[in-house]
């Protein structure tokens, strides 16, 4: 065990859990287990931690955090994603819309804090949002593959998407979109429109969008009992994947003549492939998206979709988290409904 470091010397120190982990020599996981009184904690775990958080002062700081005392003023909008895509996904920034429009009606700040995909990516991110820095979090862009531990945070939470591992965060609430519903809706318009060989580009399987949509498309192509694996390439949800994806998709089953692209952007990029090929939409290959972003209007032919009410799902996010931090909701999950766009691609 790390020797505790006395801070009664300093007013200025603010220590966090993770502060408390490191002085007590456990894992942050650890620490918050023994601060919520969670069992399957080693009695020698537990004063080490015990121990820490007395010489720290950490429990006179998260009472001086109570929902009585002063709020920040402040929330933090968390994006699990690297920077580049914050800025190059139209998903991101309609959400931050609808946040922003609960926010500027209540006069409360936000503060934007992304993720990067690295092996300590945890670590600022947590220390940031148990400072005592802002009120509450939100958090989009969740990745299964190393997902954020956050509900042991004395702030409220709320994610935008279920969570893909809800054990580790099943405490907390979230606003999803239909997705599985949605791309039942979107594959079934490709069958009823005749075509034999419908192909996906699915979304990332470690996050709870890319899951549900590929859950949905199976499901669709089941009832007609033509489901085949060889007709599943994943991507990324980005332009670049779902052109690649496409491209595979072509060489391996030529015959294919619809595609349910799990995103607008995969859509653009599997058009973009099957003009490359001389393949021509919809005669030849209809194609079918899921988000109803505005290029989607204009891409040659405009494209079909699945409308998922992004904005609203940032305002459904925010005004969940302020009855949170107020004190007058109880935590709870919201689904809201995707609906078929109609265009000229299928």
């Amino acid at each position: 065990m790390s020797e505790p470091v006395s801070v009664a010397d300093s007013r200025d120190f603010r220590p966090t859990l993770a502060d408390v982990a490191r002085a007590a020599g456990v894992s942050i996981a650890t620490a918050s287990r023994v601060l919520n009184g969670f069992p399957r904690v080693s009695p020698e775990r537990r004063k080490q931690v015990e121990s820490a958080m007395l010489a720290l002062g950490y429990a006179r700081q998260r009472a001086a955090r109570a929902p009585s005392a002063r709020h920040t003023g402040s929330i933090a909008l968390v994006v699990c994603e690297e920077v580049p895509r914050l800025f190059t996904d139209p998903y991101f920034p309609r959400i931050a819309a609808g946040v922003g429009r609960e926010l500027t009606a209540v006069g409360v700040q936000l503060v934007l804090l992304t993720v990067p995909a690295t092996d300590d990516y945890q670590s600022p991110v947590v220390r940031y949002l148990d400072g005592g820095h802002v009120d509450g979090a939100l958090v989009v862009g969740m990745h299964g593959r190393r997902p954020l531990d956050l509900d042991w945070l004395g702030i409220p939470v709320v994610f935008g998407g279920r969570p893909v591992q809800p054990g580790r965060t099943g405490r907390l609430p979230y606003v999803d979109a239909d997705n599985e519903g949605g791309a039942r809706l979107a594959t079934q318009r490709l069958l009823d429109g005749g075509r034999l060989t419908v192909a996906t580009v699915a979304g990332p399987q470690d996050m709870t969008a890319g899951v549900d949509r590929l859950l949905g498309y199976r499901q669709a192509m089941a009832r007609t009992g033509r489901y085949d694996e060889s007709l599943v390439v994943c991507g990324d949800f980005g332009q670049a994947s779902g052109e690649y994806a496409t491209s595979r998709l072509l060489s391996r089953r030529p015959d294919i003549d619809g595609i349910f692209a799990a995103s607008d952007m995969m859509a653009v990029g599997a058009l973009r492939a099957l003009r490359r090929a001389g393949r021509r939409v919809p005669e030849d290959v209809a194609v079918v998206g899921f988000d109803d972003l505005p290029i989607g209007c204009w891409t040659d032919p405009p494209l079909t979709t699945v409308r998922q009410p992004v904005e609203e799902m940032g305002a459904r996010m925010t005004a969940e988290l302020l009855a949170m931090i107020d004190g007058a909701a109880p935590r709870r999950s919201t689904v809201l409904d995707t609906e078929l766009v109609p265009r000229k691609s299928a």
